[in-house]
């Protein structure tokens, strides 16, 4: 069985979540760096079997793009060249970033912890592989 993976992608880091293999628990896999985000890809996809990327899509309030998904758009089109096979859908990131600094807070982080913003991508990622899983 395969996994699902989701990208919270940013213009410094990028928070990664992962499925189990039976698709049934989002957790939190890692933040990388963007610029060594597509090295990361490689070797991941070479350990485990990914069977669908989910790609944040930003947008505003009213549903406009925001101005990270130029940023998001090349690296789809660089993603496509390098993994041809790799099927890959966009999900809506409204918020994300609100409800994961309060699943900090809820969590009982201390504001140090909190203000560790690797952890909020990565919880941000892990609610948009959520968010796929459960609609």
């Amino acid at each position: 069985m395969a996994r699902i993976l989701a990208i919270d992608y940013g213009a410094k880091r990028t928070g990664i979540a992962v499925t189990d293999e039976l698709k049934l628990i989002a957790s939190g896999l890692t933040t990388v760096r963007t610029h060594d985000l597509e090295s990361f890809l490689k070797d991941y996809f070479e350990k485990e079997k990914v069977e669908l990327v989910l790609i944040g899509e930003p947008k505003q309030v009213d549903g406009t793009h925001s101005e990270n998904e130029e940023r998001i758009i090349h690296f789809i089109n660089r993603f496509k060249k390098v993994f041809p096979t790799m099927q890959f859908e966009r999900v809506d990131e409204r918020f994300t970033s609100k409800m994961a600094f309060q699943t900090m807070i809820d969590s009982g982080l201390k504001k140090k912890q909190r203000q560790n913003k690797a952890l909020v991508d990565e919880i941000s990622a892990t609610i948009i592989l959520q968010t796929y899983l459960y609609r």
